[in-house]
């Protein structure tokens, strides 16, 4: 491939300068200097930690912000959240009810509808006599004589025509020598066709039998066999429109029934809707309407009740019928004053997500409707704080994934859970319930390190943690905190105060120290040494302020005290002791970074990685694992190889090859993943004979699926690099590929970022080990196509070729490392 397309390809993953460090604007902070700031409060300190996170967590109510109060048992956690909780000022009004009623459209997913406070009974009781005015008043109507005189009317008008039809059929039957009969046929009664023979009806299988015993004439049976086939074409004809005049009739009695209904249904319909607004209750009330007019049978069958109503009318509904049109008021908070909070104590999936009653029928199956449907402590919490045990929840069977699906998606379905029943019978899904609950679990530090650990959603449902942290989000209130931390320092240490570029250069060491954009440290006593270091190199320099290029001068500085150890390795490096290429292109060799602790200085050691292949079965073989110079997460990270070898290359062919990978001139135990990628590429650069750029250093871990996985780090790693690339000369063709998930990490110092933006220096962020492949070799790695093959010309095509060659060379040669040690 030409150059052109080498340089242009890794521009995709190549970062922006503003990508590689956050940047504190000094414009955002609300002074000029510290000396403005005054008497400062610094509300990190002088109070308990867990304190402190309890009103954070209980004050506000965005999406995630749940507490888990850690300590051991007995430690007074549950003391302190009662005592906390009872200083919430009520000042807020009850939360609303919440309120199930009949889905008409669909009566497995029952409609949810929220009232005010106290409201939701109110609805209930409104809508309670709504029905039973409806059915006194329709009992009137379909009892008057007005009513019973126009239904008469349409019966005898249908009736009148039915009997005309009927009579001029019978003639027309008669002048053909017929007689229309009726035969019961069970239940019911049949009208036949029977010939009239010698004045008397003879059945035509009669005259069959006649006709075979030459007791009658063939001619004249075949004329009547006719004639009967004819006029039954005309009956059936005839039956079908007697049926069409009865559904007519039907539907003229029902329009009527409609007709007269309708007025007093909208009526009690619309004297509802204006005593109760809410957005979703016109449409319920739409839907009661017209399921009332379309089930006037229902309330026309309550005249035949032996109950009485209160005027003394026959009007009792069915307990089916009324069922349909109850307000199941699940949560009320009539009596609630200011926010609620519940104690959970039995946290059960019934106590908490509420249930769905069921109960037998005549016919012995479990049934049930939306008035069945009980609420759990979430609901009744909405709006409020709910506490529970952490150890009794993680107990309950389905309770803590349910749990948190819950407060993620900050909603409650409530279902009929019961592990132990066998016979489910009719399921109800309702409408799901909005809450805005704050979760306060108390547990102990085993278990929350347990959840840390295992669980991936706790530390995004649960946000807020009662006990002393290294770390605390970045705000503007901490950031404030970090400037009145400063301010405070200099009063006492009688320093230059602090330009406000100085503070946001703190504040970027704070973010860095933390690891992460979003958090600022808390390992105060780092950042008052940096404070006191800063001032030191102002008032050398003879400045009245400290500003932010003493501030870098400091860290500079502090670096420069305790690296003796990375200069050295260094200097080897660049004299070429240590073996280490940053320019060219070479195959099946790549630059790894190392990370070595002195004690008080972390850095980072570029180290040559190198990948051989051959023929042979003994798979891939690590140098340093077999040295027992590594440790098991290393050796884990090599056996991933494998399975991405497999999962790439070996869908139709066995994976045969004997490889070898080895850090070059390591003297010293070497763990972790982080090389897993690197190592990666510098196999498949073997196999493919892919020439890699050696001015590139790569760390990051990788996944059998080669997915290129975070690393910890990531900062020094890449300065590390930076700085023996600087000091062998940078060439513009240098630098660093890491995870693009490590985004998030980068903190770069100051030269580093300058350099990127001049361009004498990269960074690339990859996500996939495809895009690394192409960074490094400038040649596509490629995807399968449908037949499962790799496009020709790309990297694994290559890779894949030379396998099936190696693969080949085994069956035909036998394992060429047959009897060697490995």
């Amino acid at each position: 491939m030409g150059a052109k397309s080498r340089s242009s390809r890794p521009k995709r993953s190549r970062l922006a300068p503003e990508q590689l460090r956050w940047r504190c604007d000094p414009a955002e902070l609300p002074f000029r200097s510290t000396d403005e700031l005054g008497d400062c409060p610094i509300n990190i300190f002088g109070q308990p930690r867990a304190q402190e996170a309890l009103r954070l967590g209980l004050a506000g109510r965005a999406e995630g912000y749940n507490i888990f109060v850690s300590g051991e048992v007995g430690s007074g956690r549950s003391t302190v959240v009662r005592r906390m909780l009872s200083e919430i000022e009520p000042g807020q009004a009850a939360p609303p009810d919440l309120v199930y009623v009949r889905n008409f459209e669909d009566p497995d997913r029952p409609r949810r509808m929220t009232f005010p406070a106290g409201r939701g009974k109110v609805f209930r009781k409104a809508m309670h006599e709504l029905v039973e005015g409806l059915a006194r008043d329709l009992h009137h109507l379909f009892d008057s004589a007005p009513y019973r005189k126009r239904r008469a009317t349409h019966v005898e008008q249908a009736s009148a025509g039915q009997k005309a039809k009927l009579k001029e059929f019978e003639k027309r039957v008669q002048a053909e020598g017929f007689s229309l009969v009726q035969v019961q046929m069970g239940p019911f009664v049949q009208s036949r066709l029977v010939p009239i023979v010698a004045g008397n009806p003879v059945d035509m299988d009669q005259l069959e039998a006649l006709v075979d015993s030459d007791q009658f004439e063939a001619d004249q049976f075949t004329e009547l066999k006719r004639k009967h086939s004819a006029l039954q074409v005309e009956l059936e004809a005839l039956g079908k429109e007697m049926h069409g005049l009865a559904r007519e009739l039907r539907q003229q009695i029902r329009a009527l029934d409609r007709q007269l209904a309708q007025p007093l249904v909208e009526e009690g319909i619309q004297d509802l809707r204006g005593a109760f607004e809410t957005e979703t209750l016109t449409t319920f009330l739409e839907q009661v309407s017209e399921d009332v007019l379309n089930r006037l049978d229902e309330f026309r069958r309550a005249e035949d009740d032996e109950s009485e109503g209160q005027d003394g009318s026959q009007v009792a509904l069915s307990a089916e019928a009324r069922a349909r049109y109850e307000v199941n008021v699940v949560v009320d908070n009539s009596p609630t004053e200011g926010l609620p909070v519940i104690w959970e104590t039995n946290p059960s999936y019934r106590n908490l997500f509420g249930t769905i009653e069921k109960s037998p029928s005549e016919s012995g199956e479990w049934e049930t409707d939306h008035s069945r449907i009980k609420a759990g402590s979430l609901l009744r919490a909405h709006g409020g704080f709910l506490v529970l045990d952490a150890m009794d929840a993680l107990v309950e069977p389905g309770v803590w994934a349910a749990l948190k699906r819950t407060l993620r998606h900050r909603q409650v379905e409530i279902q009929s859970f019961d592990p132990a029943f066998l016979f489910p019978g009719a399921s109800l899904k309702p409408e799901p319930a909005s809450i805005d609950v704050k979760v306060v679990m108390i547990g102990t530090r085993q278990i929350y390190g347990l959840l840390y650990a295992v669980d991936e959603d706790f530390k995004k449902i649960f946000k807020v943690k009662a006990e002393f942290a290294n770390h605390t989000p970045l705000d503007r209130d901490e950031m404030m905190n970090y400037a009145c931390l400063i301010h405070k320092r200099v009063r006492a240490e009688h320093l230059p105060p602090f330009h406000r570029d100085a503070v946001a250069g703190v504040i970027e060491q704070g973010v860095r120290l933390a690891g992460d954009r979003s958090r600022l440290t808390t390992r105060f006593t780092e950042i008052a040494d940096l404070v006191r270091e800063a001032g030191y190199w102002a008032r050398e320099a003879g400045s009245k302020q400290v500003r932010a290029t003493h501030l870098e001068q400091a860290l500079a500085r502090r670096v420069y005290r305790v690296n003796l150890v990375e200069e050295l390795m260094r200097e080897r490096m660049a004299q070429g002791v240590v073996l280490l290429d940053v320019e060219g292109q070479k195959v099946g060799q790549v630059n790894g970074l190392a990370l070595l602790d002195v004690g008080d200085h972390v850095f980072a050691q570029p180290s040559r990685i190198t990948a051989t292949t051959a023929m042979g079965r003994s798979g891939i073989i690590d140098i340093d694992r077999e040295a027992q110079m590594s440790g098991a997460i290393h050796t884990k990270g090599v056996l991933i190889l494998t399975g991405f070898l497999r999962a790439r290359f070996a869908q139709s062919k066995p994976l045969t090859l004997t490889a070898s990978i080895c850090f070059e001139q390591s003297y010293g135990g070497i763990d972790g993943d982080s090389a897993s990628s690197t190592e990666l590429y510098a196999l498949l650069s073997s196999l493919a004979q892919a020439p890699i750029r050696q001015g590139i250093a790569v760390t990051g871990s990788v996944n059998q699926r080669g997915e290129v996985q975070p690393i910890g780090a990531i900062n020094p790693k890449i300065e590390g690099y930076f700085d023996l690339c600087r000091l062998k000369g940078l060439s513009g063709e240098q630098g660093v590929m890491i995870p693009s998930r490590n985004l998030s990490q980068l903190m770069l110092r100051s030269d580093v970022v300058l350099a990127v933006r001049q361009g004498r220096f990269h960074v690339w962020g990859v996500a996939t080990v495809e895009e690394g492949l192409e960074v490094l070799t400038g040649i596509p790695a490629g995807e399968r196509d449908g037949t499962g093959a790799y496009p020709s010309g790309t990297l694994f095509a290559r890779v894949d070729a030379r396998l099936r060659e190696l693969a080949e060379g085994v069956a035909r040669f036998g394992p060429a490392d047959a009897g060697f040690p490995h």
